[in-house]
């Protein structure tokens, strides 16, 4: 592990100008890239102390041994280099969007002498306009026929077109009307061109222009009793109206904009994106990104996002408006950066109201749906989570699959409040009804070593206690189900893999824990945030998976589980703590009255909003005990303005609210678990 002192530019080398800059590890990858309208304030940020830092964050730093930058003149050049930089060096710790399946486009091959149409998937190409991309290519399908009698162009290979030049007979679409036969002739080039031309403006949004147009030729034809011509008409306004309907209207005004929604959680961003064009929608795409950059915010996710989208775009490709939840991070030098490549101003707005709210409502249900069905699909996919399981197997040489895993984190703040979890994963999937809190009580101040021996001990004694009045020879199934609730006891099944997080201290501290248990058998691994490296205990060197291991992923959802779920009791614990502290000094003031105000008002933050009138209306308060609980928050909430520093969460680097989470319990969805004290 890398000591970031040891590579931090000299004092007042960092220059106060905006600009880009890498980090890079000791074989010079480049393994991140940033960009900061200030340089020195922004690279100063990395080198403080690390517990102050997002554990992603801690591990980047730690893997890095250099860090140098590159003074722009202004924040849209920073935007342009950051951009060429991540793509040239394809930095690990930069979020990276994926699709999350392959999207069919259509597109026209303007770059040909006869342009086509075609329905494909993958990477675009210089020449070609596409359209898109859809959820469906056998909608793409449907809809270039109707057009294709409307406009008909051509739609064959290139081998095709070449044989029917040379025969000199057109195909069947050049008989029933759905290709202009430039085959053999019997359109110019310049004609097939302007058929093409009206196929591209019709796909953008000019369709109103159009079918009026087309009306008007059509009456026109009838009233000159060219009946067949106006019959052929009629036919090409229904084929446009069927199409039409396809796309219903979504915006009235007729507005191009494309509407950028994101879900995500600790581990993953979902996006969806919705293209609408002349008011209709014409596109659809998703994409999944791993939250490599653990301090990224929304406004970040944004950002980089609209960034790796629209670079390297047409002109056209670019709308006039993008909606997005939330205004991303340097937005004017994004505009600016935009309306460059589009030759005409850009607009990045967040809806408020109307069609267009409604509209992002949806767009956002759509990511979350994305989001959802992505971990469903890799965390229930039976075939992968017996893949994971037989790499994780093979990796760490265990006699067998590891069906029960269980994984323990411990979790402070500044060594107060030390708490710890133990998370659950039989089969691969979360058990949450198995999952256990524990508050730490033999160790003083912050020892995650000590807290892991204490926490591993007090758990498999228990087991060893369930187990010990099992006779000789008796099924011991029968002895760990609770005759009362027909579930199985506490602790009562044996691990087939302990899990700790963190590197060979940690693991030594379990395995000797254990080992003085007389459960030497049962095998123990920790895995590490710096390189994701898994340690076996007494081995040297740790074990490295593939960065696209199935098996490295579920012990990344294990550990980050338990990361998560000591985070949730540890915070919970802190503002308990926190309002008993506060309410201790209201004399008179019992448990009974202290459990309504919690009840009542939730939060700490809410109960210093309150006035006396408010307080006195709880059921047992009276005017003075009121007077007496706002004086004491209030006078607790200055003192704490004027002499103490913020609250920072060391594992996640968050500065925490002095009203902290609920105070009523665990978050709305949260498992519930059980506290072992």
């Amino acid at each position: 592990m890398a000591d970031p002192s040891s590579y931090r530019p000299a004092p007042g080398s960092i220059p106060d100008s905006p600009g880009v800059y890498r980090f890079s590890d000791s074989s010079g990858r480049v393994i991140y890239v940033g960009k900061a309208k200030n340089l020195r304030s922004r690279l100063s940020s990395y080198f403080q102390d690390l517990v102050n830092l997002h554990p992603r964050t801690q591990t980047m730093v730690t893997s890095a041994a250099k860090v140098d930058w590159t003074v722009v003149a202004n924040e849209v050049e920073s935007l342009q280099l950051e951009y060429s930089w991540i793509k040239e060096y394809d930095p690990r710790f930069n979020v990276k969007y994926r699709d999350d399946k392959s999207y069919p486009w259509l597109a026209i091959t303007l770059n040909e002498e006869y342009p086509r149409v075609m329905v494909g998937r993958g990477p675009k190409k210089k020449g070609v306009r596409y359209f898109g991309p859809y959820s469906h290519a056998w909608a793409i399908r449907e809809t270039v026929d109707l057009l294709l009698r409307v406009f008909p162009m051509r739609s064959c290979s290139k081998g095709v077109f070449n044989r029917h030049r040379q025969i000199g007979r057109p195909c069947l679409l050049g008989y029933i009307g759905k290709c202009a036969a430039p085959c053999t002739g019997q359109v110019s080039q310049d004609e097939h061109r302007k058929i093409v031309e009206d196929f591209s403006a019709f796909l953008s949004g000019q369709t109103a222009t159009y079918v009026r147009r087309l009306e008007k030729e059509m009456k026109a034809a009838a009233a000159e009793l060219e009946y067949e011509r106006a019959a052929k008409i009629r036919d090409d306004l229904s084929a446009l109206d069927k199409a039409l309907a396809k796309n219903a209207v979504v915006l009235g005004d007729g507005t191009d904009t494309d509407v950028i929604a994101l879900s995500e959680d600790p581990l993953e961003v979902a996006v969806q994106i919705f293209y609408v064009r002349g008011g209709r929608i014409r596109g659809q795409r998703g994409w999944i990104a791993d939250k490599a950059d653990g301090d990224a915010t929304t406004a970040d996710l944004v950002e980089r996002f609209i960034q790796q989208l629209y670079a390297g775009e047409n002109a056209d490709a670019i709308p006039r408006e993008i909606l997005v939840p939330t205004l991303p991070a340097g937005e004017e030098a994004l505009v600016e950066w935009l309306s460059e490549f589009r030759g005409s101003r850009v607009a990045i707005r967040v809806p408020q109201r109307g069609d267009k709210k409604d509209l992002m409502a949806t767009v956002e249900r759509n990511a979350q749906q994305t989001l959802a069905m992505h971990k469903t699909k890799r965390a229930s996919d039976l075939t992968t989570r017996n893949l994971a399981l037989e790499e994780i197997q093979a990796a760490l040489d265990l006699p067998e699959v590891p069906l029960r895993m269980e994984c323990y984190d411990v979790s402070n703040l500044q060594g107060t409040e030390v708490v710890a979890s133990m998370v659950v994963f039989e089969d691969g999937l979360p058990r949450k009804s198995e999952y256990r809190r524990f508050v730490i009580k033999g160790v003083d101040g912050q020892n995650d070593v000590a807290s892991i021996a204490e926490v591993l001990t007090r758990r498999f004694k228990r087991m060893l206690e369930d187990r010990a009045g099992i006779p000789d020879g008796e099924d011991p199934t029968a002895y760990l189900i609770d005759p009362d609730t027909g579930r199985a006891k506490k602790f009562a099944y044996t691990p087939s893999l302990v899990v700790v997080d963190g590197g060979p201290p940690q693991v030594a501290a379990a395995r000797q824990a254990m080992d003085e248990l007389g459960l030497g058998d049962i095998p123990v691994c920790g895995l590490a945030k710096r390189l994701e490296e898994v340690w076996l205990p007494d081995d040297e060197d740790p074990v490295i998976f593939s960065r696209t291991s199935e098996g490295l992923y579920l012990l990344q959802r294990l550990r980050d589980e338990a990361h998560r779920f000591a985070i949730t009791h540890h915070r919970n614990r802190r503002s308990k703590s926190m309002v008993e502290s506060v309410l201790d000094e209201v004399a008179g003031l019992g448990e009974v009255r202290r459990k309504t105000l919690l009840k009542h008002f939730g939060s700490l933050k809410k109960l210093r909003q309150a006035t006396v009138d408010e307080v006195a209306e709880l059921p047992g308060f009276g005017r003075r005990t009121a007077e007496s609980v706002v004086l004491a928050v209030n006078s607790a909430a200055t003192k704490a303005d004027t002499s103490r520093a913020p609250s920072v969460n060391t594992a996640t680097g968050e500065i925490l609210d002095d009203d902290g989470p609920e105070l009523t319990g665990l978050r709305h969805g949260e498992p519930t678990g059980r506290t072992e004290n």
